[in-house]
């Protein structure tokens, strides 16, 4: 896909999710839980992330690239090479 057709496509996908609480007001309500519920909650969260959808995924996957593509076309990282990265990570693992 080209990157306006990912755009397209995440904006569509975010369309179709129906949110019945703002996400502050859930973050609100959820801090007035107790510590143990509060715990509870955020095993269930992580568990819920380990079982997305392929859709779920692509769509988490198109969106993390976009936004990696608009930071380098803006300017706001700058790339580098794979032999560049993989030599740093062979010298940390040393």
């Amino acid at each position: 896909m080209e990157v306006e057709e990912y755009r397209t496509y995440i904006q569509y996908s975010q369309e179709e999710e129906n949110e019945n609480m703002d996400l502050e007001q859930l973050e609100v309500e959820a801090l007035k839980l107790t510590p143990r519920a509060r715990a509870k909650l955020a095993e269930k969260l992580l568990q819920s992330l380990e079982t997305l959808s392929d859709a779920e995924n692509e769509r988490l996957w198109a969106e993390e690239a976009l936004r990696r593509y608009d930071e380098l076309e803006t300017g706001a990282v700058t790339g580098r090479s794979a032999e560049e990265v993989f030599r740093e990570a062979r010298a940390r693992l040393s």
